[in-house]
């Protein structure tokens, strides 16, 4: 796709200030970012603007990839009239006027009219059933635009109506040069002479996880704070990043229950006890030590000996049920069993690596043969084709199948340690990740007779 070249959308109103998104709204297909999938030369809804022959339809997808621009578009482009209403502001009385504004123009001027719908899925049954006639007898071309699944939020009726298109979130490239395109080109912008850096445009452009309008809503907010230069600085102040802080007051006790939790995981059982005591002593409502018991037994102890959760979960219950002081020794019973106890902080390592892949990385598709399919519509968008049913192999184990997405190479989070239980639970996962590498080895090299 081409870059925007234009400032200014079809649809400015240039004597009123407009949010930069709006600013910069593209003026032709060739200038719309993404969706390359409906909007490449030759698609069929590409096809259909260029010839003017439109059709009802439902755009499907997340907040700012471009819905709303684009029935905009379609309106502008096929010289149609455009009304737009919202589900969350509208009942039936306003379908019935926008219904009736529709024919008057049709039959004043002889134009169709494109009736947008924004937030579809939120107007119920009845609502949805007062547009079938006026889409049965082309008083109206029908676009609905909707964030859920249409087969789980929309009548089957209109459904059958209308055609769906799914658009995706946008990647941080586009959403990159889309910021890029506003620093350069924006009438409001580019007289200032603002420099930034690429580091700070793709944080941006991260922190926006697809969406392009909330990209531009932080690059002008950014632009609003800075002078001259947008660096990391400037972009933390945007973005705001929560940084926990505690009262000075507090210090001593963060550092008890510092000092209980290092004691369990040091396998201390009679520090933990000191600790513990320590801050019951000091007034701490034992309820909370027994939420923070919980963290230790999943951050510490893990899979190596996964009692230690049910252990503390227990002791947790039991002070709710009992209160102090009875209950302060079931917690107390738990804290040594956890300090005692096999250690391993596996399962933690892997939860952060997993973290750190998610915000590091765009939020990508889940793969087709692994979605869920329970309506006809899903089923044609061949979501669950080709799945393989674990079940119904040996050892309940498909070999060399990947439930990654398919942009993201497969990744090896969790390490168990050689402690506890998850002694026996490394030896099977060594086992089946060898039985994956067999699977792969055996591709290529079917995949190399092959091209001989």
């Amino acid at each position: 796709m081409r870059a925007i070249v234009s400032p200014m959308s079809l649809f400015a109103n240039d004597s009123a200030y407009q949010p930069l998104a709006a600013r910069m709204r593209p003026l032709r297909l060739d200038d719309f970012l993404g969706q390359d999938h409906l909007l490449a030369p030759g698609k069929p809804l590409r096809e259909a603007i260029e010839t003017s022959v439109l059709h009802s339809m439902i755009l499907w997808g997340p907040p700012g990839v471009g819905k709303t621009t684009l029935a905009r578009m379609m309106a502008e482009l096929c010289a149609v009239h455009f009304v737009s209403i919202s589900a969350v502001l509208s009942g039936v009385k306003d379908i019935r006027s926008a219904i009736e504004l529709a024919r008057q123009h049709r039959d004043t001027t002889g134009r169709k009219t494109l009736l947008f719908v924004d937030e579809a899925h939120r107007f119920n049954k009845s609502q949805q059933d007062a547009f079938l006639p006026h889409v049965e007898d082309g008083t109206v071309i029908f676009v609905g635009a909707t964030t859920e699944n249409p087969s789980f939020e929309l009548n089957n009726a209109l459904l059958s109506r209308t055609r769906v298109y799914k658009l995706q979130s946008l990647g941080v490239p586009l959403l990159v040069q889309a910021m890029n395109n506003a620093l350069q080109t924006d009438a409001l912008l580019s007289p200032r002479n603002l420099s930034a850096t690429d580091e700070a445009i793709e944080t941006l452009a991260r922190a926006a996880d697809g969406d392009v309008r909330r990209a531009l809503n932080l690059l002008e907010v950014a632009c609003d704070l800075s002078n001259s230069s947008l660096n990391q600085e400037v972009i933390g102040e945007v973005l705001d990043s929560e940084v926990r802080r505690f009262d000075k007051c507090g210090d001593i006790f963060y550092d008890q229950i510092s000092a209980l939790h290092k004691a369990v995981r040091g396998s201390s059982p009679d520090a933990a006890l000191y600790w513990f005591v320590r801050m019951l002593d000091g007034g701490c409502d034992p309820l909370y030590i027994a939420r923070r018991a919980v963290r230790m037994a999943s951050e510490d102890i893990g899979n190596a000996d996964p009692r230690a959760l049910q252990l503390a979960l227990n002791a947790w219950d039991v002070l709710k049920r009992l209160g102090s002081p009875e209950g302060e020794l079931a917690l107390a019973q738990a804290i040594v069993f956890m300090a005692t106890a096999a250690k391993s902080n596996a399962v933690y390592s892997a939860f952060l690596m997993a973290q750190d892949t998610v915000t590091s990385t765009e939020s990508y598709d889940v793969p087709l043969h692994i979605r869920n399919a329970p309506t006809k519509l899903m089923r044609e968008m061949e979501h669950g084709e080709d799945y393989r049913y674990a079940h119904n192999f040996d050892d309940a184990f498909v070999a060399g199948e990947s439930y990654f997405p398919e942009a993201l190479e497969p990744t090896e989070y969790y390490q168990p340690v050689p402690r506890g239980l998850e002694i026996q639970i490394g030896e099977k996962l060594s086992h089946l990740r060898r039985l994956n590498a067999e699977s792969e080895f055996q591709r290529y090299k079917k995949k190399g007779a092959s091209d001989d």
